[in-house]
């Protein structure tokens, strides 16, 4: 299936949770945020949240800065 990552599609395996996207692209522990369709989905939620063919996921960290 195809997702929508940050504005850059790529592919996945049918039914991937969110958890398992970020673990197939390296990114565990480095996103502190996630929005699916444009609606947070909470950490606690990431193991359970089955993803959809064309889902729109944007991924954010946080960056201090001055």
């Amino acid at each position: 299936m195809k997702i929508i990552i940050n504005g850059n599609e790529r592919e996945f395996k049918e039914d991937a949770t969110l958890q398992e996207v970020l673990k197939e692209l390296s990114l565990e522990g480095k996103v502190m945020a996630a929005a699916l369709n444009m609606e947070i989905v909470k950490q606690a939620e990431w193991k359970s949240c089955v993803l959809k063919d064309l889902d729109k996921l944007e991924l954010l960290d946080f960056v201090g800065g001055g």
